[in-house]
């Protein structure tokens, strides 16, 4: 490959290893990465809650993207927000990529997607107004000036090459690293936007547990959460396109933990697996970042990571499930507030609910990774009418949001039902744009 970008020699770590297996410190770094998720088991008995994170795509009126840059642009945005989110972050040169409360953070994703991350949450009505209050505040600063935030979960008019990407030096290395993989990279980076929610786990066994539950419902959260009618600037060719820009954007990092159905994964199998990728990004002495195409295990090969080098290392790895210190549920589209929240009380219901894990566990006992990927196939192709697990995905459906709706308090039950009504109806927020049809819970 042809590097424009700083080599990792100033790295505060090793000079190159003479081979890829000469790595003294690999057992104790395999135990510092582990130490790292332990560190995350939330004590037996504690109310389970949700961090969620929505991102916003910003058009002008005329639905031409808006840059970071320039009048009213995303910088200008972020310094609105400043008064009501007084804690900032900047880049060296001094750029402002982030405003943030207690509870709350607003960043920006490369291509300048402003996301609210908020929580952790032990109520779905706290959600609710922590979401539509920040919408509202959006709303006030953007539309004077002919602005829209769209939750979308693909840019509405642009190509992903056409958005410019934001001062950002970590985005730099990872666009020039993801685009020699193909062209998935950068639309992935410049061109989607979702809705992740995360939840806790009480031990070692519980996150494995919700951990291989939560990929197998991948696809049939891709499919209720679909909410990408356009791709590149035309209408889309098959359902569940953000599965597609996933699948290939980065076959190293992304889908698929290796060997997360099986069942004797743990998690020093999760260690190895994130040792023995590609790194892109390391932080380093004379820069704030430097760019790396060795694993993490041979930069870190003599001596053991410390805890920020951990979180770094996870932080680059964009699975449909990730593990950090909770375990992050990725595969959702943005979509509009009541269905966020939805989408919230559908993982509430099934994985913080004793009686349904184990329902969960007898509904996909015989599910193992090359299941989750032909079902993702399946859907792609016919969405609600395809087959998932040998059974109908409309039927499977049912049954999970039955599940979730047991799972839920009767005073949360009805947060469920935005998105419990679309797959009734078989029908997805994607679906409801190409044929210009209002959602029922957005009149």
């Amino acid at each position: 490959m042809n590097k424009t970008a700083v080599p990792d020699t100033a790295v505060a770590a090793p000079g190159e290893l003479e081979t890829p297996s000469d790595q003294p410190a690999r057992a104790s770094n395999i135990d510092a990465i582990v130490a790292y998720f332990e560190s995350g088991i939330t004590p037996a008995g504690a109310a389970g809650e949700l961090g969620i994170e929505l991102e916003h795509t910003l058009v002008h009126d005329d639905m031409s993207p808006v840059p970071y840059s320039g009048p009213y642009g995303v910088e200008w945005l972020l310094g609105q927000l400043e008064a009501e989110f007084p804690r900032t972050t900047r880049d060296p040169e001094g750029d402002l990529l982030g405003v943030a409360r207690p509870g709350e953070a607003v960043t920006i994703e490369p291509a300048a997607q402003v996301e609210l991350s908020a929580g952790p949450f032990a109520s779905l009505e706290d959600a609710r107004a922590t979401f539509e209050r920040f919408e509202r505040t959006l709303d006030g600063a953007l539309a004077p000036h002919g602005e829209r935030a769209l939750t979308v979960g693909y840019h509405p008019s642009a190509k992903a090459l056409d958005l410019e990407l934001i001062p950002k030096r970590r985005y730099k290395f990872m666009n020039l690293y993801l685009g020699e993989k193909g062209p998935f990279g950068p639309r992935m980076m410049r061109g989607s936007a979702s809705t992740q929610v995360s939840i806790d786990y009480w031990s070692t066994a519980d996150c494995l547990r919700k951990l291989r539950l939560a990929f197998a419902l991948v696809p049939l959260f891709s499919l209720v959460c679909d909410n990408s009618p356009v791709f590149e600037g035309a209408p889309r060719a098959h359902e569940l396109v953000r599965t597609e820009i996933w699948r290939f954007c980065d076959p190293d990092r992304c889908g698929l933990v290796p060997g997360v159905m099986d069942p004797g994964f743990d998690l020093r199998r999760y260690a190895e697996y994130l040792l023995d990728t590609p790194a892109i990004l390391i932080p380093c002495r004379k820069e704030q970042w430097c760019y790396s195409e060795r694993t993490f295990g041979e930069i870190y090969a003599e001596r053991t990571m410390t805890r920020a080098e951990v979180e770094h290392a996870v932080s680059m790895f964009f699975n449909d499930v990730r593990l950090k210190t909770y375990i992050e549920i990725r595969p959702a589209d943005a979509m509009p507030v009541p269905y966020v929240v939805a989408y919230a009380a559908l993982i509430k219901g099934l994985f913080y609910h004793a009686e349904n894990l184990d329902a969960l566990d007898a509904l996909f006992e015989s599910v193992d990774g090359a299941a989750v990927e032909a079902a993702k196939d399946a859907l792609m192709a016919a969405g609600y009418e395809a087959e998932v697990y040998g059974r109908p995905a409309a039927e499977l459906a049912d049954e999970v949001m039955a599940l979730a709706r047991r799972g839920l308090a009767a005073d949360e039950q009805g947060f469920l039902e935005p998105l419990a009504q679309l797959a009734a109806q078989r029908v997805t927020l994607a679906d409801l744009a190409e044929r210009k049809v209002k959602p029922p819970s957005a009149s």
